[in-house]
């Protein structure tokens, strides 16, 4: 450990995300698919898994470890759930996401309750969704 202070966590509700010995590679992906910064990563143990990633997306944080079996935190595949990213070009942010190896599940769209929105799922399996201001002429 340094004697560093803490990154502070952003944002009303704070996602903490479990992987599969992924959390670091989730971390790297989401540089390139989210515009992330990376604020803290423990160092991975002796079997390739890491205790804490913390990053920094579009003003909040979003937390990342990789599952401990043997600490009651078994993995558990992302179901039921999805995380959304207020943005002011929802259009951009879903291109950035999608180029950088999401899968596109909807497209951006003007929505009927007065919204752009989009979705796409990520290489390990979270769903995103993007929503802003509705545009003309799209």
């Amino acid at each position: 450990m340094t004697d560093k202070p803490l990154p502070a966590p952003k944002g009303g509700v704070v996602a903490y995300l479990s992987f599969d010995t992924a959390a670091i590679k989730a971390g790297e992906f989401y540089k390139k698919a989210f515009a992330a910064e990376q604020v803290m990563v423990q160092p991975p143990d002796d079997k390739g898994r890491t205790m804490h990633v913390h990053l920094y997306i579009n003003g909040s944080s979003v937390m990342m470890s990789d599952s401990y079996p043997e600490h009651g935190h078994p993995y558990v595949a992302p179901a039921g759930f999805s995380l959304m990213l207020p943005v002011a070009d929802v259009d951009q942010w879903w291109q950035r996401a999608v180029d950088a190896g999401c899968n596109g599940i909807m497209a951006p769209q003007d929505m009927f309750w007065g919204d752009r929105y989009a979705q796409c799922k990520d290489p390990f399996g979270v769903i995103w969704a993007f929503v802003g201001p509705q545009t003309t002429g799209r």
